[in-house]
């Protein structure tokens, strides 16, 4: 992970919240004052983010002491303790809905991403995340799928070529698209294609892609997909992928399932921050 980027972030956050002070704390403890604070999960879940809720701490407080319970990507139940702090009672509050923000988000994302992981355990295939993520916190959601089980997709539009539907609109046909790229991309770049039905796959594999993304296609449909591509590109899922959906979805055979819902719908964990 960045540090450059998520120290960026947190400030950021920080004077979103802070802004010219916390006008209660402020006014309400002496600076003197100490306590020592657990951060509870309320709920089970996976474990993402406690390096980044510590380092909002050390920026508002370098003092805080933060000792670790649960690492990230490990599970946890309901009341389980994940962290102890312990440090100026004021600094601790300040930092405490900025961390806590951050943390719960990503434990929501890494545990609806091991849940995913854990429903096609039996199928040989990887859970990918989109770019559906949450504007300016993308580093830390993709993260977030990682600690889950789960895969990174393109990180952004410079990772390589993916030729979307409006491409392919834009350009005349998949094969037009690909040629065009193709001259202009070094040869190292993969390219990735997007197909709406068989048809548009067969025009696909008669170019010089590495991947093919069968979108919004039923299973039935992915079935013959991958039957009729056998092996010779990957083939990533996309489009719809729900719980009840992508057991079926991974029996097809496809190697990639991806799912925007991991990031751009996320519930997140429920964790609290108490004072002992």
């Amino acid at each position: 992970m960045n540090y450059l980027i998520v120290d960026k972030l947190i400030k950021n956050a920080l004077i979103e919240d802070i802004n010219y002070g916390d006008v209660t704390t402020d006014n309400l403890l002496l600076e003197s004052e100490v306590s020592k604070g657990r951060f509870i999960a309320k709920e089970s879940g996976v474990i993402a983010g406690i390096d980044v809720a510590k380092r909002v701490f050390e920026i508002v407080d370098s003092s805080i002491r933060f000792n670790i319970k649960a690492k990230d990507s490990s599970k946890v139940e309901k009341d389980d303790v994940i962290v102890e702090l312990e440090g100026n009672s004021k600094s601790i509050l300040k930092g405490e809905r900025v961390a806590l923000n951050i943390l719960q988000r990503m434990c929501g994302i890494a545990t609806k991403t091991n849940n995913m992981v854990d429903l096609v355990k039996d199928y040989d295939v990887k859970i990918v995340d989109t770019r559906k993520t949450l504007p300016g916190f993308r580093i830390l959601d993709k993260y977030s799928v990682t600690a889950g089980g789960g895969y990174n997709h393109r990180l952004n539009l410079s990772d390589f070529v993916m030729i979307k539907d409006n491409h392919i609109r834009a350009v005349g046909s998949i094969t037009e698209a690909v040629k065009r790229i193709k001259n202009k991309i070094p040869f190292t770049a993969k390219v990735e294609v997007e197909v709406e039905n068989l048809d548009q796959l067969k025009e696909a594999v008669n170019t010089e892609v590495d991947v093919i993304m069968l979108d919004n296609m039923d299973v039935d449909t992915m079935r013959k997909a991958v039957k009729f591509v056998n092996k010779k590109f990957i083939l990533e899922a996309s489009g719809n992928v729900t719980e009840n959906t992508i057991v079926d979805i991974a029996s097809t055979g496809v190697d990639i399932i991806s799912i925007g819902s991991l990031t751009h719908s996320v519930k997140a964990m429920d964790i609290s921050l108490r004072f002992i």
